[in-house]
Order: structure tokens, then C-alpha cells, then sequence
């Protein structure tokens, strides 16, 4: 039986740089797949019966439930770095090899989209941009915006991308950097410009909070009522991370009081997001569609990552930074 090879839920692999496509074709078979985000394990092993190579998306979830009913799968390659979709235990016990792209690959596109997406809702940008849409370039000083430097960021998580982001905001904007991360060292954040401080003290003395935190069962809704309450008056706030850090009903109503100045993000909790979701409904709210890793250097380089893990795995060989169930790396560094 030859290899078959399945595209899931991926919108970008093999479109913007179709030689990945070509390269994938001379090992078996290709196929898309789009899928529901929450279609039900069971079912997505009854659709991908047969195949024995993944690429997968940031959706569907690949479950404990989905392992049990798959046959014979050697890898799930993730185009991309989390891995938060793909139950690990689960898919170590049925022999399936989880990789994803090295974390450098992405850290500047995302850090930067953070950044990008948090400037365009301080200066007010798309609002003034569908102004100008309208023929009422005569308003202008309605749109009068909010300066980044010299402000004072909480930044929370300083891994791959977050210590890029504090990175840019110490060195670039001139801004104090408040870092929380509890795996983290003093020092290892000072590195980057940030000083380590507790998520109490981030959250009660930012202007700016970033979330750029991998999302983990003890972090779910980090970002509720509570944390909210604790936020100074008129705070902004940035997310490139995953939706599900912030309670989403929560915000909305920390928007709606005005607590909040404005929010950019570039991730929902259910993805993909539709235009009647609750966040569209206000100005000072930004929302792309989880697009922080699509400029064409790092998509380049994600899609050959993938590439070469199913290259890899027919040779009999370990991809590179292939994911352990203890959430570290095998051969690689995250």
C-alpha cells in the first residue's frame, strides 16, 4: 500500500509556495481536508481512514477518542509551532510520531504582528482608514490615537515569541518592560529587556499588556474578571497567542465599561471566527484571522519544515523537533 498524505484544515500550505506540494506528491498520494473545528474524534479518524501522514492545522482536535479509531498513522506534522490540538499521550501510545516547526522560524512574523496589531488599535487606524473610506478626511482629529514608547509593557510569557516582542518594545520603543513567566529566570528575561515581576504587579502597573503565551491546562481563561478588575483604567491589551488565555465574555464586558482602550488579537477561542462574534461589534477592537505567522519568509520555511518531516519519516528517521508527551523536544530546542 503506497503513502497517503493529508492536508488538514491548512489554508496556506502548498497555495503560496506550491513546490512544497510537488515535493510532497513524489512520496504518495495528497489530499485536502477541511473539517469542523469541533467534529468529533471518531468521526475525523473515519475521514482520514487510510491515510498515514498528517499536516495539520490549529484545528480540529486531534483526541485521545480520534487515536483509538485511526489505523495506521506515522506522523502529524504541525504547520506551525503549538501543539495544544493533539492530545501527545494519546498519540504516543498508538506509535504516531508529533512534530512541529522550530519556534525560530516564527518568531519575528508573530512578534511583529503583536506589535503591528497593538499600534493599529492605539492609533486608531482602521477606524480612521474607513473615515477616509467615507470622504470625511475633514474629521481626522476624531481619530486621535494613543503613542507607544516610553510606556510601560507587561508582556506575558517570555518564550520564542514573547521575548522577541519585549525585545522590540525595550530596544525599539523605549518602553519598561514588565515580563511574567513562571519558567523563567530573573535573568533570563533581563536578557531580553524585561524585568521579571509577578502577574499581580503586570497587570495592576501596565499600559499595554501582550499575551504571548503558549496555552496550557493551568492557563485556560488566565484573563477573567478578576485580572481584569486589576488593570489599570484604559489599559490596551494584544493577543498573538491562543484565544482561549481571555475569558471572551469577560472582555467584551471590560470593553463595553470602557475599562479597556482598546484589544487586538489575532486568535478566538473557537476558531475560525464569524462576523457576528461578539469582539466585531466595537471600533476600538482589532481582529485578524490567526495570520501573525503569514509573511512569505516564514511560511517558506514552515512548509518545507513539514516537508521534511515526511521525508523523515518514510526514511525511518526522527524529524526535527519532534514533540514528547512531557511537552519538551526530542531533537530539537524550543
Amino acid at each position: 500500500m503506497g503513502n497517503k498524505i493529508a492536508i488538514v484544515n491548512s489554508s496556506s500550505f502548498g497555495r503560496v509556495f506550491p513546490e512544497h506540494l510537488k515535493r510532497l506528491e513524489k512520496l504518495g498520494e495528497v489530499k485536502r481536508f477541511e473539517f469542523e473545528s469541533d467534529i468529533k474524534g471518531k468521526d475525523l479518524a473515519e475521514k482520514l481512514k487510510g491515510y498515514n501522514i498528517i499536516i495539520a492545522s490549529v484545528t480540529p482536535f486531534f483526541t485521545s477518542e480520534f487515536f483509538e479509531n485511526k489505523d495506521d498513522l506515522n506522523l502529524i506534522t504541525r504547520h506551525g509551532i503549538g501543539f495544544n490540538n493533539i492530545d501527545l499521550e494519546a498519540a504516543k501510545r498508538h506509535n504516531t510520531i508529533v512534530s512541529i516547526v522550530p519556534p525560530l522560524i516564527e518568531r519575528d512574523a508573530v512578534a511583529e504582528n503583536n506589535i503591528t496589531n497593538l499600534l493599529a488599535v492605539m492609533r486608531r487606524t482602521t477606524e480612521s482608514y474607513k473615515n477616509v473610506l467615507e470622504d470625511k478626511w475633514e474629521n481626522r482629529a476624531e481619530f486621535t490615537g494613543r503613542g507607544l514608547s516610553d510606556k510601560t509593557v507587561g508582556v506575558i510569557g517570555i518564550g520564542n515569541i514573547g521575548s522577541r516582542v519585549a525585545e522590540i518594545l525595550h530596544y525599539g520603543y523605549r518602553c519598561e518592560v514588565l515580563g511574567y513567566d513562571p519558567y523563567k529566570t530573573d535573568l533570563e528575561l533581563k536578557r531580553f529587556g524585561a524585568k521579571k515581576v509577578d502577574l499581580d504587579k503586570l497587570l495592576k502597573e501596565s499600559d499595554v499588556i501582550c499575551l504571548c503565551a503558549s496555552l496550557n491546562k493551568d492557563n485556560f481563561h488566565m484573563i477573567s474578571t478578576e485580572e481584569l478588575s486589576k488593570m489599570k483604567n484604559n489599559v490596551f491589551i494584544s493577543n498573538t497567542a491562543r484565544g482561549a488565555l481571555i475569558n471572551e465574555q469577560a472582555l467584551v464586558e471590560a470593553i463595553k465599561s470602557k475599562k479597556i482602550a482598546g484589544f487586538a488579537t489575532d486568535v478566538l477561542e473557537v476558531e475560525p471566527g464569524r462576523s457576528n462574534h461578539a469582539y466585531l461589534k466595537f471600533e476600538n477592537v482589532i481582529v485578524t484571522p490567526h495570520t501573525s505567522a503569514y509573511t512569505l519568509e516564514c511560511l517558506e520555511g514552515m512548509g518545507t519544515k513539514c516537508v521534511n518531516d515526511c521525508e523523515d519519516i518514510l526514511n525511518n528517521q526522527l524529524p526535527y523537533c519532534a514533540v514528547q508527551k512531557e511537552n519538551g523536544i526530542l531533537n530539537g530546542v524550543v
